[in-house]
């Protein structure tokens, strides 16, 4: 005999919505950056190579069906935005990171390949980009074709 608890749950559609704050530490502006120097000459010598110079969720399933094809290409800072470098904690980056101990270092090293991953826009600030899914959904939809809807059902 089935239970309602033992019937599968049909395909749906539901809105997710994630509300916080954010305590930003004081940073430098992007354009003063001396740093920015770096950032930009990566965006070019990636650019150059269209192996290199491609979203990097498209490249992990080897399928860009999902990716937004039609803007440029954008580099994301992959572990700590640029915006969030004063309030590193070094001895927390070191265990991931070894050797960025030093905090005269740590512009130079958010601006590095080590930091940047290359995104479609969809990928990076669309509806599921990096900076607007959860860390739990944006992650899932690498293996989950289809996970952020664009709209409520019809």
């Amino acid at each position: 005999m089935s239970t309602p608890d033992d019937e599968a749950v049909a395909a749906h559609v539901e809105k997710i919505t994630h509300g916080y704050y954010i305590a930003y530490p004081e940073h430098p502006a992007r354009a003063s950056d001396p740093h920015y120097v770096d950032f930009n000459h990566l965006h070019r010598l990636w650019k150059r190579d269209p192996l290199k110079w491609q979203c990097g969720v498209g490249l992990h399933r080897n399928d860009f069906s999902e990716c937004d094809l039609t803007h440029p290409l954008e580099l994301h800072h992959f572990a700590v935005e640029f915006s969030l470098q004063n309030g590193i904690n070094l001895a927390w980056l070191e265990r991931d990171y070894p050797g960025i101990s030093d905090v005269s270092q740590v512009g130079a090293w958010t601006e590095s390949a080590v930091n940047l991953e290359i995104l479609c826009r969809a990928h990076h600030r669309g509806n599921g980009g990096k900076h607007v899914a959860s860390y739990a959904d944006y992650t899932a939809s690498l293996y989950v074709a289809g996970l952020f809807a664009q709209g409520p059902p019809a």
